[in-house]
């Protein structure tokens, strides 16, 4: 008897420890910190005649190609240039020759003028929604000038190939729409 009595306070002390107004009087225990968000980039926003598009950069990841990109859209580059290739996997601007229609065998392969002249290329994957920086095939990363292009379907075979300049964070539905001759009205810095 005395042990069932025994078992009987004991059971009864653990109920009121599991109570709510048992836990209410106990100080709180300490919540866990949280991360600190890893630090956002810059967020271009691209205006193209069928939407705008949301791009947040990776300064981290390729800082020259970034720096780069962030000083021609200072100068309004991108301005009236026209996406220049468009296929299923990709979607691709930057040659300031698409503005004139007449030249239109030339696109995609010009440029501003001034290469990147440094290798940066990405160990993040070209999932949909990546934006890399551009370069003629023949050619070099370094030679990467002005053309970006927005992978719309994953693209593992270019990896490790092209700096990811960043990833679409608004807009896909935009990107996804986007046809050779259409209109880069211009390419900004959020504020």
């Amino acid at each position: 008897m005395a042990r069932s009595r025994m078992l009987l306070v004991l059971l009864g002390a653990l109920a009121v420890l599991a109570s709510p107004v048992a836990n209410a009087q106990q100080p709180a225990a300490k919540a866990p910190a949280a991360k600190a968000a890893a630090a956002s980039g810059p967020v271009l926003l691209i205006d193209t005649v069928k939407g705008p598009i949301e791009v947040e950069l990776y300064p981290a990841d390729a800082p020259k190609s970034v720096a780069r990109i962030l000083e021609l859209v200072k100068t309004n580059f991108y301005r009236g240039q026209r996406v220049h290739h468009a296929q299923a996997g990709v979607v691709q601007f930057g040659d300031p020759a698409s503005r004139n229609m007449q030249k239109q065998m030339d696109w995609g392969y010009g440029g501003s003028g001034q290469r990147i002249g440094v290798k940066e290329t990405s160990k993040r994957s070209f999932d949909r929604g990546a934006v890399g920086y551009a370069y003629q095939p023949d050619r070099k990363p370094e030679d990467a000038d002005s053309q970006m292009f927005i992978i719309r379907i994953a693209n593992p075979s270019i990896n490790g190939k092209y700096a990811l300049l960043g990833h679409v964070t608004k807009g896909m539905d935009v990107v996804d729409k986007l046809a050779v001759t259409d209109v880069i009205k211009n390419v900004t810095l959020k504020p």
